[in-house]
Order: C-alpha cells, then sequence, then structure tokens
C-alpha cells in the first residue's frame, strides 16, 4: 500500500511539472483590461498551466506600439519563470492581431500554440462604417482605426499564420446596432468570416458573443484542448 502511494505520488509530481513547463499568456481585447481574462486565467491555473495576464492600454498606442509592449512582456515575464519551456497564447479580439504583429517581427523558439477568440484577422467592416462616427477615435483609440479593411488595416497587412493557431468565432450578438453593418453571421463586432486567418489549424464557431466569450465555459474548454492537443476536436 505505501509502495503503490509512494508511486503515485511520483507520478503527480512528474505531470505537475511537465504541466509547469508550459506558461500562457493572455492578452485582452480593446477598451478591455486583464479582468475580462480572470476566469480564462483561473481554468488554466487549475489546469497546470503558469499563466500571465497582461493588462495594457489598448486605447491609447498604434498596434505597432502595443505589440512589443504587451506581447513582449509577456514573453519576458513567461521566460523569467523558472523550469518553462514553452509559451503559447490565449488572446481576445485586438489581443490576436498584437500577437501576429509581434511575431512578424520576432523569433520566437520557446512558441508553442496560439488560441484566437473574436479576432478581426480580416478587419472589421464595422470599423468601416464607424470609423468617422464623432468620438469614434477618441473611444478605441489609434489601434482601433487600425481594424479596418482600407490602406490603414494592420490585420490585413499582416501575412498568414505560419504558427499553430485556433481560431474561435461567434455567431451571437447583444448589439444589434453594429450587427447591422456586419454579413451575417457575426458576434456584433466582426463576422464569422472575417476572423478567419490563412493558414490557421483549426477554427471553430460557438454561440456566445464578442463581448463575454472569453468567459464561457465551452470557450474555455476548447481552448484548454487546443493548447493540449493542437485541435478544438474531442
Amino acid at each position: 500500500m505505501i509502495k503503490n502511494c509512494f508511486y503515485l505520488l511520483i507520478l503527480l509530481t512528474a505531470s505537475a511539472t511537465a504541466q509547469a513547463s508550459e506558461c500562457v499568456v493572455l492578452l485582452h481585447g480593446l477598451i478591455r483590461s486583464a479582468s475580462s481574462m480572470e476566469a480564462m486565467q483561473e481554468a488554466l491555473e487549475e489546469e497546470g498551466f503558469e499563466v500571465v495576464n497582461i493588462d495594457y492600454p489598448s486605447t491609447e498606442m498604434t498596434i505597432e506600439e502595443l505589440a512589443p509592449l504587451a506581447v513582449g512582456e509577456g514573453v519576458q515575464s513567461c521566460q523569467n519563470i523558472e523550469g518553462v519551456t514553452t509559451i503559447h497564447f490565449v488572446t481576445h479580439s485586438l489581443g490576436g492581431i498584437l500577437v501576429r504583429q509581434y511575431l512578424s517581427e520576432n523569433e520566437l523558439p520557446m512558441l508553442g500554440r496560439t488560441v484566437m477568440l473574436g479576432p478581426p484577422n480580416q478587419g472589421s467592416d464595422a470599423v468601416e462604417a464607424m470609423g468617422g462616427v464623432p468620438g469614434f477615435d477618441l473611444l478605441n483609440g489609434p489601434a482601433g482605426q487600425q481594424l479596418g479593411k482600407d490602406d490603414n488595416s494592420v490585420p490585413l497587412r499582416l501575412g498568414p499564420a505560419d504558427f499553430e493557431v485556433g481560431i474561435i468565432a461567434g455567431n451571437r450578438t447583444i448589439d444589434p446596432i453594429t450587427s447591422s453593418m456586419l454579413p451575417n453571421p457575426d458576434d456584433g463586432r466582426v463576422s464569422v468570416e472575417d476572423t478567419k486567418l490563412e493558414g490557421m489549424t483549426d477554427f471553430v464557431i460557438v454561440d456566445h458573443s464578442h463581448a463575454f466569450m472569453m468567459s464561457r465555459k465551452r470557450v474555455i474548454a476548447l481552448s484548454v484542448r487546443f493548447l493540449r492537443n493542437g485541435s478544438f476536436a474531442e
């Protein structure tokens, strides 16, 4: 009995060590904060991952300025954790574009897998429609103005994914006004079609809105599954 318990302890310790070697950087979306990713953070920590939940000033800088600031901080924080050998990302909305921007300019040998929630990978028609509305630029900042489909679009300038990325798109909305500016189906901020990215590893649609998908149980479970297996499939 004692011998069996000893072996079980060894197995559990080995499993925890293997999981702790993986660090996940969380990046929130535009006009949000790290608190919006807390449910995801708690779930990933329960799964044994090291987690770094980055808070960054999403409305104060351009995407080119935010990427090294936010993603760079997350990478450095993971690298500072003893034993970490792999760095994953789970991003919401703008956060996914920051990862694409960062990886377009930086090599990351420790890169693992990336999960993007509602990313405007092809830009958003809503930004095009509302870009000229008074107050839009003040509310959304420089980065928000770069998420459209015009010549100023950063997502459209970035190339295909050359890394493992799973994309989760929502098809429900709580904002009928913005949704009226988007091709259906959409999540209230970006159409399902515009979340897609050439070279993506996997793709899934969920019945949730852009604003709250990051805290929904199914989205969290899918994110964990992709980080573990490189696929959303069970």
